[in-house]
């Protein structure tokens, strides 16, 4: 049978009977948009999470601080150390004194943090608001960035509003003779906020660090970010380090966690839009029999006039799977519609509020072009079975056959 007889026979039947050709597309589309809604909304969690980690050089560094055991130190001789191993890019220190700020005549306590511009970069600090420092920024003395919970120290709700805004600080120094008296240190001009933070979780100021040993003398740091040269040197470098004693953070672990997490999830979700699927597909095997029920006469007219056994199986298969195909088509359409009705009216709800603007239900489209195949797969199995039941009747009995 040529391949245009075989496209104008299978897809007689939207012509014959075509309520009931779409409406069993329509179940199929309802098991399959189940599939899209559920799976979608793992990829969103997925990303809502995953979004808030800075890619890039982050995950090609390491977090070093150190245990409080064996005597180890966090200084300028620790740093060239780091620097000098072989898998190691760069190292970039960080740091950090307790502090009071100062913001139109509210004082509140922080913890101030004196970094260079690679230590951002590779500690993954990002902005909401304003921007953050560069490489070009190294000999700025004149700003610094905060987080989000200084501004809720000060009843200031739009990060936007405070970008710009003047602020003083005052370093506290604690005392080496055991009791906890602290040595204060004021900084003598105002700051300029150039940028707020998205870490919302600590009271936090980042200024550059050759403006903070302007006024303190930094022996100790309380961090480094150690850049590697690449993922496959990132164990070894970490291996290294956790021998000698110190303790080690990975972000790229953390990502690796995640989305193990979240492939368990989208499993969990798949198999609940499985069923709805597995109902649908029930369905169509349902439709494709009663079909060959009907049309026996009309195989057995066929056969009689010369139409071999394989022609009228490749005649229901092709038909079963143009109607899995376009369930599946029609399966996107409604989830990829109802997904993003709630994207949008979230986000609206969200501006409305005052919110951030989230995409609770993403669709990647490798997953939309495996579900269309997916679908167009199972229209194959349910019509198989009775394609080739159709294929093995007598002719004459299938002629005499009410």
């Amino acid at each position: 049978m040529r391949i245009q007889d075989l496209a104008q026979l299978s897809t007689r039947a939207f012509k014959t009977n075509p309520l009931r050709t779409w409406l069993t597309i329509l179940g199929m589309g309802v098991g399959t948009g189940a599939v899209v809604v559920l799976v979608g909304l793992g990829f969103g969690l997925q990303q809502i999470i995953l979004e808030q980690i800075v890619f890039g050089e982050t995950l090609l560094s390491l977090g070093v601080s150190t245990t409080g055991a064996q005597n180890l130190k966090l200084d300028t001789e620790t740093v060239a150390k780091f620097e000098a191993m072989p898998e190691v890019l760069d190292a970039a220190p960080m740091a950090r004194f307790p502090a009071l700020v100062t913001y139109k005549g509210l004082t509140g306590n922080v913890f101030i943090q004196g970094v260079e511009p690679p230590y951002l970069r590779y500690a993954g600090v990002s902005v909401i608001a304003g921007e953050t420092y560069t490489d070009a920024d190294l000999g700025d003395n004149s700003s610094v960035m905060i987080s989000p919970a200084v501004l809720k120290l000060f009843g200031v709700e739009k990060p936007e509003s405070f970008i710009g805004q003047k602020v003083s600080f005052r370093i506290l120094i604690p005392a080496n003779d055991g009791t906890n008296s602290n040595t204060e240190i004021v900084l003598e001009k105002e700051y300029s906020v150039r940028g707020v933070m998205k870490d919302d979780g600590t009271l936090n100021a980042i200024m550059m660090l050759p403006e903070l040993r302007n006024y303190v003398g930094v022996d100790e740091y309380e961090r480094i970010q150690v850049r590697v040269k690449s993922g496959q040197e990132l164990p070894v470098v970490e291996k290294k380090l956790i021998a000698d004693g110190y303790r080690v953070t990975a972000l790229s672990k953390t990502v690796e966690q995640a989305s193990k997490i979240f492939q368990g999830i989208q499993i969990v979700l798949a198999t609940f839009g499985g069923i709805a699927l597995l109902v649908s597909a029930i369905g169509m095997f349902n439709t494709m029999t009663v079909t060959l029920l009907e049309r026996t006469k009309e195989i057995g007219i066929m056969r009689t006039i010369g139409a071999a056994p394989n022609d009228v199986k490749y005649l229901f298969v092709s038909e079963s799977i143009i109607v899995g195909f376009l369930g599946g088509i029609s399966g996107i359409v409604m989830g990829v519609g109802f997904g993003i009705t709630i994207n949008v009216f979230l986000n609206f709800i969200a501006g409305q509020f005052g919110g951030k603007a989230v995409t609770l239900f993403s669709f990647p489209f490798t997953f939309l072009a495996f579900i269309a195949i997916f679908s167009a797969v199972v229209g194959y199995l349910t019509g198989i079975f009775p394609a080739r039941r159709a294929s093995t009747l007598n002719p004459l009995d299938a002629i005499r056959y009410e």
